[in-house]
């Protein structure tokens, strides 16, 4: 079932057309309504009347995350604070918090917009979901509460935590489908197993994962511990939240919701467009949002466009997995590592959890590696020989990925911590010196 068949599946040339209109009316809208966009087209010698087409958009300034701090709390939004009907804000972990405003409106086309996602994962008015991600500040919860109610469907929200009592109401309720970091699922795949209850009295078959990045080896993993069609949600809270793209039951990229999203692809060294199919970081302009739009919001995510057709129908630009971020990116010894690359590695073999950290240190000016891994039951042993073997084999193989050797320290099961949020994957201690 296509949830919004004139948006999702119409041709190239009208949805150019659509984007170009609501682009030059956001144009003016932020030109008269946001001092900081005035004053950045107006050093760069842009005008609304400049901006026609999509290919206009390379004239615009791009936005940062930096800009959303410097303009703390509100000096993004462009409506007044009486149209403002909710707040969203990041953590706020590395400076002021990223506070996101969304009027009447915009809730209406987020709501829709998940909806959408949710019918490209094949559920419907008769599932029943347990929402997991976090509620309050966080867009995750309320995000994906609303679409399912749009779709009426039916909410479970569960938020984050209380494990326990999540796999009772999963079980109880007769959740058919769940919304949670994929490093929630896997933790909550080994509670469901712990618990005692035969997977086969559990009724969930659809699990609905964002918020990190993670990869095809990762969906296996997820797939067969909890019994579920594992599909990627995307999305960011300075955009909207979850659902600005979507996979769909081809699970060959995710959908961008175009007639809401212009997305670009840039070089995240020298600022220029790239063509489809080059890999660089993704750059999204809001074409419809009122309480804070943004022009040429840089993501950070390091992806691929393509607008090749999509056997489901849909037309709308596809996005390839988030291979990491530019500014997740660790440089050890010159060469560029993303933890998705060693997750990958990891995920490959057999004898390993898909639980990982990574260790970055500095002794005497040389950076240094450490890849902590956990051994997956059956296969950690007390013999030296062979725990020896295992990790040889890793190093190996993460060395001809990585370009680079690390430091291998096999764990026993369940010993790297766990998160009922998303997980820490990285500990860089060169920053801490």
């Amino acid at each position: 079932m296509i949830w919004n068949q004139p948006k999702e599946c119409m041709g190239r040339e009208q949805m150019r057309a659509l984007q170009g209109e609501r682009l030059h009316k956001l144009v003016e809208r932020v030109y008269h309504n946001t001092p900081f966009y005035r004053r950045k087209m107006q050093e760069m010698d842009v005008t609304p009347d400049d901006i026609r087409t999509v290919d206009d958009v390379v004239k615009l300034p791009f936005t940062t995350k930096q800009d959303l701090r410097d303009n703390y709390p509100y000096g993004l939004f462009a409506v007044p604070m009486s149209q403002i009907v909710r707040l969203h804000a990041s953590s706020g972990t590395t400076g002021s918090p990223t506070v996101v405003g969304y009027t009447r409106r915009d809730l209406a086309i987020w709501s829709e917009m998940i909806a959408r996602c949710l019918s490209a994962f094949g559920t419907d008015c008769n599932d029943i979901f347990s929402v997991a991600y976090g509620y309050g500040l966080f867009t995750g919860g309320l995000g994906l509460h609303y679409g399912v109610e749009h779709l009426g469907a039916t909410v479970i929200p569960m938020s984050s935590g209380n494990t326990a009592k999540h796999i009772k109401l999963i079980h109880d309720f007769g959740a058919t489908a769940i919304t949670c970091t994929p490093s929630y699922a896997l933790y909550l795949a080994e509670a469901m197993a712990q618990a005692g209850i035969p997977r086969e009295e559990f009724r969930l078959k659809t699990g609905i994962f964002g918020a990190e990045p993670w990869t095809e080896n990762m969906r296996r993993e997820i797939e067969t511990k909890m019994g579920v069609n594992a599909y990627n949600i995307y999305g960011l809270s300075e955009v909207m939240g979850p659902g600005v793209s979507h996979e769909c039951a081809c699970k060959n990229g995710s959908h961008i919701i175009e007639d809401h999203f212009l997305p670009e692809i840039i070089s995240p060294d020298t600022l220029e467009p790239l063509p489809y199919g080059e890999q660089g970081e993704l750059v999204f302009t809001t074409l419809t949002k009122e309480g804070m739009p943004l022009l040429r919001y840089r993501t950070k995510d390091l992806c691929s466009l393509t607008d090749e057709p999509c056997p489901c129908g849909r037309t709308n630009v596809r996005m390839s997995r988030i291979v990491g971020r530019s500014d997740d990116m660790l440089i050890i010894r010159g060469v560029n590592i993303f933890p998705s690359q060693v997750e990958s590695v990891i995920l490959e073999m057999e004898e390993f959890e898909p639980h990982y950290l990574l260790v970055v240190d500095r002794v005497q000016n040389l950076d240094s590696l450490e890849v902590q891994v956990e051994v997956r039951d059956g296969f950690y042993s007390d013999e030296v020989s062979k725990m020896i073997g295992l990790r040889q084999r890793l190093a190996a193989r993460l060395h001809s990925v990585l370009g680079l050797k690390a430091d291998i320290k096999l764990v026993e099961p369940s010993s790297i911590e766990r998160s009922e949020g998303k997980a820490r994957r990285v500990i860089d201690k060169r920053i801490l010196h």
